[in-house]
């Protein structure tokens, strides 16, 4: 008779203690994927024992954060399933029960020392150059656990071997089992504890967690064996390194928290697609994922065991991909709260002829009021961009009036004026002054923006209109003349 098979249950497990940075949503990432890919459930605990650290509205933060990613969660906080409360520290009665199971099993002791003797112990070890642990000062006769002392846990040391789903086989000897604190006399669990009680009640299968967890799982495998507990299947996640690929990315990196990249205009699918490549592929030499592709092909086997580099460039490569894609109408809709306050004056039509216009150079949508705002208002005549132009900077002021002034005819005379026709006249317009277009649609391209760069020329031209490209080629004309 076949076994039946589990249902796949993930957790992401975060401390209210800041935002959401891109290694711990990469946890979170992966887990939601495991789980929806196998039909299986996702859910959000939150890790709140450490009250001197936590922050006022982080987990108001991290929700709203995975909502923004489309990280949907079936249970959490804010739900009544069968497996909650899903914070711990709703949970305190739970850890006290099994916290007495292991007393009245001889597994655990109330810890005497205050924190001037076990610094001694310490000193001690050092002293002899030998690793601290703290089961050789185990007291003799503890006293009766009534929750104003730590209580430890007592270990039995023993080889441990065993499976990481990204790590491959570890193992490790009886040397690095010790006694740790489970219970605090603050009444709170320890991290070591609780997660191993709340992983087993709410059953969760799999779990994925960062790589500074791994030394300690000897520890939690001894631990699950005096509570007689099914270890889950375990998968240790290496870390994301810093631009240079040698430490671990870090906020003097330049690292932020992942809704400030949502505001700054980066869409959820293209960090969901950049984060799941951190360390993760297919087989394949595909870069970029929808995450329709990204459920489907995911797998723990993908992920490599080294480090990966946090790469800010090829996040805004892969953003600009993702703004490329879309329709024009689905980028003015999530574009149009960028547009520079000018653009109020004018239609919906018109901006989004400029949302057009700049489609295929945006890397992320808060460069719209820089990249649009010569669409909006006549900016200041900068000679500097013509006397600094490699080509441009060669030719008198006459000769350039001469060229502008031409060119200034030639698309006044377009009596149509699409994009298409306005091409057409430009290639004329080369034709006519035999010049190269990195000196004639450079120049136009200065005298009618003022902007060091912009998109495509003719495009410009057809959105800012006849009367205003006429204007300002007339005023960069009267400041070369001055």
């Amino acid at each position: 008779m076949s076994k039946t098979k589990q249902a796949v249950r993930t957790r992401f497990a975060p401390s209210p203690t800041g935002f959401l940075h891109v290694g711990a949503a990469r946890t979170a990432l992966f887990a939601w994927l495991l789980a929806r890919q196998q039909n299986g459930s996702f859910i959000l605990r939150i890790e709140d024992t450490d009250k001197k650290r936590q922050i006022e509205g982080a987990e108001e933060h991290i929700i709203k954060t995975l909502r923004a990613l489309g990280l949907d969660y079936d249970e959490g906080p804010d739900s009544d399933a069968e497996h909650g409360p899903y914070r711990q520290s709703e949970r305190l009665d739970t850890y006290q029960q099994w916290a007495q199971t292991l007393v009245a099993s001889g597994r655990a002791y109330a810890d005497p020392y205050t924190s001037e003797e076990v610094a001694d112990f310490r000193e001690q070890a050092q002293a002899k150059r030998q690793p601290f642990l703290f089961r050789n000062h185990r007291p003799d006769s503890p006293p009766e656990w009534d929750g104003s002392m730590p209580l430890r846990f007592k270990s039995e040391p023993k080889s441990y071997e065993w499976h990481d789903e990204v790590m491959g086989d570890l193992s490790t000897g009886p040397e690095v089992i010790d006694d740790f604190v489970i219970m605090k006399s603050d009444g709170f669990p320890t991290y070591n504890f609780a997660h191993i009680i709340d992983d087993h009640e709410m059953s969760i299968t799999h779990i994925i967690r960062g790589q500074e967890f791994i030394a300690s799982v000897p520890n939690y495998l001894n631990l699950y064996e005096a509570l007689d507990l099914p270890v889950p299947v375990m998968a240790t996640m290496p870390p994301i390194l810093g631009p240079d690929g040698k430490k671990k990315l870090s906020k003097r990196d330049g690292a932020k928290d992942l809704l400030e990249y949502l505001d700054d205009g980066y869409l959820p699918e293209a960090l969901i697609s950049f984060i799941a490549t951190l360390g993760w592929n297919d087989g394949t030499t595909q870069e970029i994922f929808t995450t329709e592709e990204l459920i489907k092909r995911f797998s723990l086997a993908g992920v490599g065991k080294g480090g990966a580099t946090f790469d800010e460039a090829r996040l805004r490569w892969v953003n600009g991909h993702f703004i490329r894609n879309l329709s024009v109408d689905e980028v003015y809709e999530k574009a149009k709260s960028y547009l520079p306050e000018e653009a109020s004056s004018k239609d919906e039509q018109y901006n989004k002829s400029v949302i057009a216009c700049l489609q295929e150079r945006l890397k992320y949508l808060s460069e719209i009021p820089e990249l649009s705002m010569f669409f909006y208002k006549d900016l200041p005549i900068d000679l500097s961009l013509i006397n600094d132009h490699k080509k441009l900077k060669k030719y008198d002021a006459e000769q350039l009036i001469s060229l502008l002034k031409v060119s200034r005819e030639t698309i006044c005379d377009v009596e149509v004026f699409t994009a298409g026709n306005i091409t057409a006249a430009l290639n004329q317009l080369l034709t006519d002054t035999e010049e190269k277009p990195v000196v004639l649609f450079s120049l136009i391209r200065i005298a009618i923006t003022q902007a060091p760069a912009s998109p495509a020329l003719a495009d410009t031209i057809a959105v800012l209109g006849k009367d205003t490209v006429s204007k300002r080629i007339d005023e960069q004309i009267s400041a070369l003349k001055s």
